[in-house]
């Protein structure tokens, strides 16, 4: 494949959701490793650039994290334009960025995601303690990178915790806290990469943004440390949360197992992080992909397959042992 294939590449990150931060750092890695593999790629900013400039473009690398890039609004855009962009489609990124909507989805599908309430400020907190138990984990339902997320382990700090997410998002739920060890699992190309376990640092409460993008004391684990049988049960069950929210490209499903094995589904990330700390290239790397070519790899989603000419395999893969 050359680089010309690819034609003239908008990189869209930044944006002016609560993630911009990240997004611009996921951004500058991947314009970077996509010049260097001389694609014609342009940073575009839909904060600081009108919208209709992207005409000039043909396909689109999107890296826009949270609302305004990873919920539909962008995808709708781009295929109104008829542009070729990287990642799901709109449905599925609307799915995916509303939390409580994913978990009614797997819920309807049969798939296990942990017990949760809707609040807001009429919400009888004592009922919900009483119907979810303690701890519980407080999320607004449109953000990601953990943004004002916080646990919850008496009556009395829950809603001192609703009243912090809502700052972020009208929508806000309590789900049941699962005690275990978190995994995540990257979906590239109809692939379930190696399972990563992550560990945050001890007196973390659990894996925060801190945690995510500024600490460097948050371990990683690849091999994961689930045996062979847990890890493939795991991919499977990911693939299958993946493709019941119409999710496509690549994509990365978080879950948890609990103290009796059990695995338990979180959330969908249908533009996940790209940048020093992120898992997607961790999970690219372990299989023996370089960030360019993970790069070229999420790129080449946006030919047609005869353009691509890329054999997809559909089984996940492992890294147990």
């Amino acid at each position: 494949m050359q680089s010309t294939d690819f034609g003239k590449v908008a990189v869209l990150f930044g944006g002016n959701s609560a993630e911009r931060e990240v997004s611009l750092n996921s951004g500058q890695a991947v314009l970077q490793a996509l010049l260097e593999q001389g694609i014609d790629a342009e940073a575009f900013d839909p904060a600081v650039r009108s919208i209709t400039e992207i005409t000039a473009y043909d396909r689109a690398f999107i890296v826009l994290h949270g609302r305004g890039g990873e919920d539909g609004q962008i995808q709708g855009l781009l295929e109104w334009l008829n542009l070729p962009y990287t990642g799901s489609g709109v449905l599925a990124s609307a799915l995916g960025m509303d939390k409580a909507k994913t978990k009614q989805l797997w819920q309807g599908c049969g798939m296990p995601t942990a017990p949760y309430r809707l609040l807001d400020q009429n919400t009888d907190f004592a009922q919900v303690v009483h119907e979810l138990g303690l701890p519980l984990i407080i999320k607004p339902v449109h953000e990601g990178s953990s943004i004002g997320m916080s646990k919850v382990e008496t009556l009395e700090q829950l809603q001192p915790a609703y009243e912090q997410a809502a700052v972020h998002d009208a929508v806000v739920m309590a789900e049941r806290w699962i005690t275990g060890r978190e995994f995540t699992v990257v979906i590239l190309n109809g692939q379930a990469l190696p399972v990563i376990r992550l560990q945050p640092p001890s007196d973390a409460a659990f894996y925060d943004y801190e945690a995510k993008y500024q600490r460097n004391d948050t371990q990683y684990g690849i091999p994961c440390g689930l045996s062979n049988e847990a890890e493939q049960q795991l991919q499977a069950l990911a693939l299958r949360a993946f493709n019941a929210v119409g999710a496509t490209g690549w994509g990365r499903i978080d879950a948890m197992q609990d103290e009796q094995g059990n695995f338990w589904l979180l959330e969908v990330n249908t533009v996940p992080g790209m940048t020093d700390h992120s898992l997607v290239p961790m999970a690219a790397k372990a299989v023996g992909h370089s960030f360019a070519e993970l790069c070229q790899l999420i790129l080449q989603q946006t030919l047609s397959p005869a353009q691509a000419q890329t054999h997809v395999q559909t089984q996940p893969m492992s890294s147990a042992g």
